[in-house]
């Protein structure tokens, strides 16, 4: 079993920034993809950013905003959200997939609001 434990959630002011964090652990020993997904009231689980052993890949609505960075001696991954909008908030979920299947965090809320 792999467990995922997110932190970082929070309510913030229109432009500014959070950093979430998800740190992996159980019976994975290098998770070869991590990543974020996030979900809005009334709307699907949509994609975040994804980071690989050889590339990070970003939702066209997050590039230039959001960076995501892994520590893989931690099996941890950092999701930096700056200039954040309203349209941002959601519940952020941490994913990764191994040996055949997904895993998910039990999801952090961001809140952007004035």
């Amino acid at each position: 079993q792999v467990q995922l434990a997110e932190s970082g959630g929070g309510l913030v002011q229109p432009g500014g920034s959070l950093r979430l964090s998800c740190a992996a652990s159980g019976s994975i020993f290098s998770p070869d993809r991590m990543g974020w997904f996030r979900q809005a009231p009334g709307k699907q689980r949509e994609l975040v950013a994804v980071i690989t052993s050889s590339s990070t890949n970003y939702a066209d609505f997050v590039k230039g905003r959001f960076t995501l960075s892994r520590d893989s001696a931690k099996k941890t991954v950092y999701l930096q959200m700056n200039n954040l909008k309203p349209e941002d908030t959601a519940v952020y979920f941490c994913w990764t997939w191994h040996t055949g299947r997904d895993y998910w965090g039990q999801g952090t809320q961001v809140t952007v609001s004035s």
